[in-house]
C-alpha cells in the first residue's frame, strides 16, 4: 500500500482532486465563482476545477503539516502584492490568501470525516482521512508509468 509520500505531487493532487469532483460534499459554494483568492489578485481564479484541486491541495498539506489552523494555511497559499510598476518603484508586500475559501474547504473536509480538529492546534487527518489518501496513492501508483517509482508499488 503507498503512502502520499510515494508518488509526485503534482500528480497526486491531480488525481485528489478527481476523486473528490466525483463526492458530492466537495461541491463549489455559489460565491466562489466571483470571489477573489487573495487580496493580492485582481481576478477570481479561471479554472473550471479550481474549487477541487484547491481542496486536495489544502488535504494534502493538512496530512502532510498537520495539525495545521486556517492562519497557517492562509500564509502558506498567499501572493505578493503591489511590486514595482512604471511609476513606483517598492518591494513586494506579503499577502495572505482568502480565509473563507480555506476555512470552506476544512469546513466541507471535516463533513466528510476526513479532517477534525484538534483543540487550539488546528486540524489533523483522521484515519478514514489517512486510509482515503492511501488509497488514491496506491491507484495513482499503479498507473504512473514510470519505472522510478516502482519500488513503493
Amino acid at each position: 500500500m503507498a503512502t502520499l509520500y510515494d508518488v509526485p505531487t503534482e500528480e497526486f493532487i491531480e488525481a485528489l482532486a478527481e476523486r473528490l469532483t466525483e463526492d458530492d460534499t466537495f461541491d463549489e459554494p455559489d460565491w466562489a465563482a466571483v470571489a477573489k483568492t487573495g487580496v493580492g489578485r485582481e481576478l477570481p481564479p479561471e479554472q473550471d476545477d479550481f474549487w477541487q484541486r484547491r481542496a486536495a491541495s489544502v488535504f494534502r498539506k493538512v496530512a502532510v503539516d498537520g495539525p495545521v489552523g486556517v492562519q497557517r494555511l492562509r500564509t502558506s497559499y498567499g501572493d505578493s502584492k503591489q511590486g514595482s510598476t512604471r511609476y513606483r518603484v517598492r518591494p513586494d508586500q506579503k499577502t495572505e490568501s482568502s480565509g473563507k475559501i480555506v476555512r470552506t474547504i476544512l469546513q466541507q473536509l471535516e463533513d466528510a470525516d476526513y479532517v477534525q480538529q484538534e483543540g487550539s492546534a488546528g486540524r489533523a487527518v483522521t484515519g478514514d482521512g489517512r486510509a482515503f489518501l492511501s488509497d488514491v496513492a496506491t491507484d495513482l501508483l499503479e498507473d504512473l508509468d514510470r519505472p522510478e517509482l516502482e519500488r513503493y508499488a
